[in-house]
């Protein structure tokens, strides 16, 4: 296991864990996987409200794309009924 701060990289056992991660470590496995991410960690304000800007204009767009989807659903929903009828009065099975 290794404990990764910057530049300095230190392999430790399991019992050391811990305290690496309270110090700010990251904690990797064996195969390079991260495990855990050390404590006291910060983003900094202006990413922050970026990001929570790009969030809300992104749940906007999921709102929009999921309205329409509802509406094309319907649309195609309407459309099935409408071949449905056609077929029955001429006696013809969908599809034909």
């Amino acid at each position: 296991m290794k404990a990764v701060k910057g530049n300095r990289e230190y392999l430790i056992d399991e019992s050391q864990k811990k305290g690496y991660q309270d110090a700010g470590f990251d904690i990797y496995d064996d195969t390079g996987s991260q495990i855990a991410y050390g404590r006291g960690k910060t983003v900094p304000y202006g990413d922050y409200i970026s990001m929570k800007k790009e969030n809300e204009g992104l749940k906007e767009k999921v709102s929009d794309l999921e309205g329409r989807l509802e509406v094309m659903k319907e649309e195609s929903r309407e459309k099935s009924k409408e071949k449905a009828a056609e077929n029955k009065g001429t006696g013809k099975k969908a599809g034909e």
